[in-house]
């Protein structure tokens, strides 16, 4: 079973940046797509970007698009998110999250870490 642990979440102005990590332990899937989305209180689950662990082609959502990156660190086995121009709707709670490539929902989710970005 995979193990997925969020980091990298803070307080920060509105502009600034943060790097959020998600360390990936256990065993993983030979074919499969890594992502984070994020949450507020009263608001359903939104999904921020996507990435195969092996390969290119990331996917973001419209709305972080060109502010975020998303990336991966094999060796580390670590899934980044980079945040930058930081807006007050990114606040949020992010979770990781992992899917097999044969299946249509993610299936193994880490805690999550508050992102906070005050104006």
């Amino acid at each position: 079973q995979v193990q997925l642990v969020e980091s990298g979440g803070g307080l920060v102005q509105a502009g600034g940046s943060l790097r959020l990590s998600c360390a990936a332990s256990g065993r993983t899937f030979s074919s499969y797509v890594m992502a984070w989305f994020r949450q507020t209180p009263g608001k359903e689950r939104e999904f921020v970007a996507a990435i195969n662990w092996v390969g290119s082609g990331p996917t973001y959502a419209d709305s972080v698009k060109g502010r975020f990156a998303i990336s991966r660190d094999n060796a580390k086995n670590t899934l980044y998110l980079h945040m930058t121009d930081l807006k007050p709707e990114d606040t949020a709670i992010y979770y990781c999250a992992l899917r097999s490539l044969k299946v249509a929902t993610y299936t193994d989710w880490g805690q999550g870490t508050q992102v906070t970005v005050s104006s």
